[in-house]
């Protein structure tokens, strides 16, 4: 059994200016003042739009991400109806292959302290789930069918497309502090990489 933290990966490049510069030409429409688009004014008609909350112009833009996560955590995200996705399919994955290393890869808790009694028995937990598993393919039974026994801590790959406005709402329900610890700790990754790459849409969102 592999033992690993959870990771976000961000699939669609970005540059942070043309994303706004791009918002910018999207929502003068609504208000026909193209003609006081400048080489600079991006940043400020961006801002306006979000502080007066017409954030539909954001649905202009989309990105592309990818999580390793658990699977407790992926049921979560896929609660965002607004986007689409693709997952690592315990349908179709067979952990016992050699493409797998014949053995599941599972998300460490961060909330649990490596060497204590609860990270113990959360990892034997998962042997034993992981045990099991192989027993139920060795009486033959297909991946989807043996699947039955894997643990929630099982690590899935799960590819989300939303676009800006959704990405907003997301990162305010999943990093407040009421979200899910597991949840939150991918979240946290995921705000703190599009603050980096892109100014102002995001630097609201604590």
């Amino acid at each position: 059994m592999i033992v690993i933290k959870p990771k976000v990966e961000i699939f669609t490049e970005l540059n942070g200016v043309d994303i706004l510069k791009h918002i910018e030409r999207c929502g003068r429409v609504c208000y026909k003042s193209e003609g006081k688009i400048t080489e600079n004014s991006y940043g400020p008609f961006v801002k306006s739009i979000i502080d007066r909350g017409h954030e539909a112009v954001l649905e202009h833009f989309s990105i592309t991400v990818k999580f390793t996560c658990d699977r407790g955590v992926s049921h979560e995200i896929v609660r965002h109806r607004l986007a689409s996705y693709c997952q690592e399919s315990t349908r179709y994955c067979n952990y016992g292959k050699d493409d797998f290393g014949s053995q599941i890869t599972v998300i460490e808790p961060l909330y649990l302290e490596r060497g204590s009694e609860s990270y113990t028995a959360w990892e034997k937990a998962c042997c034993y789930a992981e045990m099991h598993y192989f027993n139920m393919l060795n009486f033959g039974h297909t991946a989807q069918e043996a699947r039955a026994v894997l643990p929630n801590s099982l690590k899935t790959e799960i590819v989300m497309t939303a676009n800006l406005r959704e990405w907003r709402h997301f990162l305010k329900l999943r990093c407040a502090t009421s979200a899910h610890p597991q949840m939150r700790e991918v979240a946290n990754i995921l705000k703190e990489k599009f603050k980096e790459s892109i100014p102002i849409i995001f630097d609201d969102i604590q």
